[in-house]
């Protein structure tokens, strides 16, 4: 019976979503309670019991998420984003322009959310194209790659933070193997696949290439932009290097430990950003404070789907699904790493939203952590990498993709749907790869 009940589940999780086009924060709580109610769960329960699982998962998230808008929001409105892109663009020189979007997509796209890396990046990349004469696909698809797996697979984003978070994975193991799993899956589906579709004609419509573009004396420097943009992760790994190969316990120690930890380190990078791409270049106090509170309104339904994910947790594990499931996962002949990543791919093709399925993914597989033996940091990249997987037309990347870039939908599946399916399949790789050596 409790198999039946998570297949239908999921199965009305889809339909609610994909086909009436329903909130998913709605769909979420709307699955919570046929789930508790077929279990059998007290209606008093039911409640309490998604109240749990939402105060549980936002409690630590909210502010790192809040704090990883602003700090987005003060990088993309000084024009450091610009400043580390076209930097990068014109050290990297021509024959290797694409391999500097890349490094700028993925430095741009570690403090930004997704969409936010996509709409400042894209009219500069519409730019780089027109002034050098090179397809467009060829010279954008290597940058969104990157945004692509740093959305998937690197905290401090909103689905691997927040799995990381249920499996009581290391954060900064997390982010050190997803860097060293993104950089090759980000080559073979940016530079290397892209050469393969430079054939492929983009005519972004005129609405869409509009880049508002700063002076050079308007931007910070490139020192300043790129410090600034990475401070979170620097602190993080530091942190993590420390704690993990720095035997002893001393004051210095702690409080490094203590610094890194990714609330106090996103708190930190905000504080940090706003002086050096703010106050530093004579803006006021309160036009920052304003662009903040914008930024963080920006985010409240991704909390809210967050929040949705955390309460369907809760109700798997209090109504007793989660240990049943647990025992079924336990007995297959799947590797747990394979398993998570293709429970998170099916999710990802049914509902689209990579964070919708990576946090649904990891709600059925989370009692594996607890009964087999497997790196729980793999696992969050595991199931990132499933969440990446076969992008189409029920994803708001997918359409945003083939909007601004003004291509056919067969054009936009043999592009970007590809890419996404290759980022996913060489995540995979690399876990199961770092599994050897983890």
């Amino acid at each position: 019976m409790p198999l039946l009940i998570v297949i239908t589940s999921i199965s009305l999780l889809f339909i609610l979503i994909s086909l009436l086009r329903l909130n998913a924060f709605i769909s979420f709580v709307i699955i919570c309670l046929f789930v508790g109610l077929f279990q059998g769960m007290p209606l008093d329960d039911i409640i309490l019991s998604i109240q749990e699982g939402i105060g549980d998962t936002l409690g630590f998230l909210v502010m790192i998420l809040g704090f990883g808008a602003m700090l987005g929001k003060l990088v993309a409105d000084s024009g450091a984003a610009q400043r580390i892109t076209t930097k990068l663009v014109s050290s990297f020189g021509l024959k290797y322009v694409q391999f500097a979007l890349v490094l700028a997509g993925f430095i741009v796209g570690i403090p930004m959310f997704y969409s936010v890396g996509f709409v400042i990046l894209v009219p500069l990349v519409f730019t780089i194209a027109s002034s050098t004469g090179l397809p467009l696909i060829y010279v954008g698809l290597p940058m969104l790659a990157s945004l692509s797996v740093t959305h998937g697979f690197l905290p401090p984003h909103p689905a691997p933070t927040t799995i990381a978070a249920m499996f009581n994975a290391d954060i900064g193991k997390t982010l050190l193997y997803g860097v060293i799993i993104a950089i090759p899956t980000i080559m073979v589906a940016g530079p290397l696949f892209s050469r393969s579709i430079k054939h492929i004609k983009a005519s972004p419509l005129k609405e869409f290439y509009n880049p508002v573009v700063m002076s050079d004396e308007q931007i910070p420097s490139m020192t300043i932009s790129t410090l600034t943009a990475l401070f979170p992760v620097i602190l993080i790994m530091i942190s993590s290097f420390i704690e993990n190969f720095i035997s002893g316990n001393f004051i210095f120690k702690e409080v490094i430990i203590f610094i890194g930890n990714p609330v106090i380190a996103m708190l930190i990078s905000v504080l940090v950003a706003i002086y050096t791409l703010g106050i530093s270049r004579g803006i006021k106090i309160d036009d920052l404070m304003k662009s903040i509170s914008e930024s963080v309104s920006s985010i409240t339904m991704v909390l809210l789907i967050i929040a949705g994910a955390g309460a369907l947790k809760q109700i798997l594990i209090d109504s007793g699904v989660s240990d049943y499931i647990g025992l079924l996962l336990k007995e297959s002949n799947l590797p747990p790493l394979i398993l998570a990543w293709l429970i998170a791919t099916v999710m990802r093709v049914c509902v689209g939203s990579a964070t919708v399925a990576g946090l649904t993914a990891a709600g059925i597989v989370l009692p594996l952590i607890q009964i087999v033996d497997v790196s729980p940091e793999l696992m969050v990249l595991a199931i990132g990498s499933g969440s990446l997987m076969l992008s189409h037309v029920n994803d708001a990347g997918f359409w945003m993709f083939k909007e601004y870039f003004n291509l056919s939908l067969k054009d936009t599946l043999s592009t970007w749907t590809v890419m996404e399916g290759i980022v996913g399949l060489m995540g995979l790789m690399g876990v199961l790869i770092l599994n050897i050596f983890v």
